[in-house]
């Protein structure tokens, strides 16, 4: 005879299944930082976000704990987290996703590890990298700037390698200010990431925005940092490489002349050059590029970040001509 208590057996088997089924649900949806341990919760358990090559990202962790440091991983890249610096947010960490203009297009994991003293937790987004369609240009430069010899081609691997010494060491600090500078308000003449055809040899995309303007017209700092490297280089000219924090630094190339040199504190909208039309360049004008924890993205991108103090300029509309003030950058 069988007991009532081995009937009930399969109804318990079945409720601790039930139990274990709606666990696993709320670890996929609740914020992962309401775990403790070092264990991982599921790929994307945490959110999605999406956007397209070249543009920025503001990812956010909800934490109120400023004895935790955060740091997150995206396609190899190091994402430096610091606390939300806007006061009419709620507390948290930001960090600044840059998704590089040849980022694979799909879905990427954002990992995100939160440390505590001895205690570590992990959390996860999943990133959609949209494809964005960018221009073609067709460029006519002198040979010489375009098939370069032996000597000018040890020249420009030499000048790489200053500038990839230059900014080994990132600042372990955040050093820029809400509010985001127009460096020159003129005329867009080469796009962000367009594919340029030089002399009918296709080269590497643009990883700047050039803007035309009068020669010595001043170019302002984007914001606050340091100056990291000033340069004369063969493709750029007369250039300056701001540290502005956390893996974040803003170029200005193509300069007549620089007004800082290494070392220097500048702050946002401080004039630190003049246009000009140094190294490869068809006419006067700023090549305004930026570096986020290694990616290439579009400056402009900075201007719509949600951290503002309305001291920003006027982002000028694109223009078709493409024949005054270009630059272009190593093949």
């Amino acid at each position: 005879m069988t007991s009532s208590r081995n009937r009930s057996h399969p109804q318990r088997a079945r409720r601790v299944r039930c139990l274990l089924g709606l666990a696993m649900l709320l670890a996929a949806y609740l914020p992962g930082n309401l775990f403790a341990g070092s264990l991982p919760i599921g790929q994307g358990a945490n959110g999605h976000y999406s956007g397209k090559q070249g543009h920025i990202i503001v990812v956010k962790v909800p934490i109120d704990d400023s004895a935790t440091t955060v740091q997150g991983t995206f396609l190899g890249r190091s994402i430096r987290f610091f606390p939300e610096p806007r006061l009419d947010e709620p507390k948290g960490f930001v960090g600044l996703l840059g998704i590089d203009l040849q980022d694979e297009p799909g879905m990427h994991e954002l990992t995100i590890e939160l440390k505590t003293g001895e205690q570590s937790r992990i959390v996860r987004y999943n990133v959609s990298v949209v494809k964005e369609k960018f221009h073609v240009e067709h460029l006519t430069l002198p040979k010489d700037k375009v098939d370069l010899d032996d000597k000018a081609v040890a020249r420009w691997k030499a000048e790489q390698e200053q500038v990839k010494t230059a900014l080994a060491g990132d600042s372990p600090a955040r050093l820029w200010q809400p509010g985001f500078v127009e460096p020159v308000n003129g005329r867009r003449t080469g796009i962000f990431g367009s594919v340029r055809i030089m002399n009918g040899q296709p080269r590497n995309p643009h990883n700047g925005e050039d803007i035309s303007a009068p020669l010595g017209t001043d170019v302002a700092a984007t914001n606050d940092g340091v100056v990291r490297l000033t340069v004369d280089h063969f493709f750029s000219g007369k250039g300056i490489f701001v540290d502005h924090g956390l893996g974040f630094y803003s170029m200005y190339f193509h300069l007549s002349e620089v007004l800082v040199k290494d070392g220097d504190v500048v702050k946002a909208g401080q004039i630190v050059g003049k246009v000009g039309a140094t190294g490869r360049a068809t006419g006067p004008h700023l090549h305004w590029g930026v570096k986020l924890n290694g990616a290439r993205v579009n400056p402009y991108a900075l201007l719509d970040l949600p951290f503002k103090d309305g001291t920003q300029s006027a982002v000028p509309v694109p223009v078709a001509d493409t024949t005054a003030g270009i630059g272009a950058p190593a093949p």
